[in-house]
């Protein structure tokens, strides 16, 4: 599949009545042909990621849209999710594999050559994450590692990787160019519905031309 687009969510955008407005995001994103939202809402309580999680599942239905949670196995079987997002040092993908259903997604951060051929090398994994490509307000401090190295990874493995970190409508054609499959991201997910299914249209354009 390609572009995978994955909407990473942030719950931080919404205010303080923020619930609606999220899972509202997460209904257009679907509808708009995003792949997959990773819930990422680091925070919540079990009772309060669950909920979310689970109206987060019922707002991508009759889509083809996957939620997958970020790092919480538990959470995502509970919820009736698709998927789970595994941190870098997070809990080896094969161990969850036996207790997944079947199709369930998993996902792996990773962030230098050997990480990638690693997570690359026991088939539990679906897709890598790699990053932080470009400077990113979510990850101030963070050293990017650029598109030279994007390119690297992307021909050391046969696993899609997402590229994530400072990605915006200006440089995803860079990201393509460059080897990834897909990208995720918050930020350019943000702005006014209209735009936001825009981007979502012409960021599959993007890729799709490859």
């Amino acid at each position: 599949m390609r572009p995978v687009v994955c909407l990473v969510t942030d719950r931080n955008k919404y205010g303080v009545n923020w619930k609606d407005g999220l899972i509202e995001r997460v209904r257009l994103a679907a509808v708009a042909g995003v792949h997959l939202i990773q819930v990422r809402e680091r925070g919540l309580n079990d009772n309060e990621l669950l909920e979310l999680v689970s109206q987060c599942v019922k707002a991508v239905i009759n889509t083809s849209c996957r939620v997958l949670v970020n790092d919480r196995f538990d959470i995502a079987l509970a919820a009736g999710a698709h998927g789970v997002h595994l941190p870098s040092d997070g809990i080896a993908a094969s161990r969850l594999r036996a207790y997944a259903p079947e199709d369930f997604i998993i996902g792996r951060s990773v962030h230098s050559v050997e990480e990638v051929k690693d997570a690359d090398s026991n088939g539990d994994v679906n897709y890598l994450l790699f990053g932080t490509i470009y400077p990113s307000q979510s990850k101030p401090g963070v050293t990017a590692a650029g598109v030279g190295l994007l390119e690297v990874v992307a021909k050391a493995v046969t696993l899609p990787i997402l590229a994530i970190g400072g990605v915006s409508m200006e440089n995803i054609q860079e990201l393509a160019d460059n080897g990834a499959s897909g990208f995720a991201g918050i930020s350019i997910f943000a702005g006014s519905m209209k735009d936001f299914q825009k981007n979502v249209h012409q960021i599959r354009l993007t890729f799709d031309s490859i």
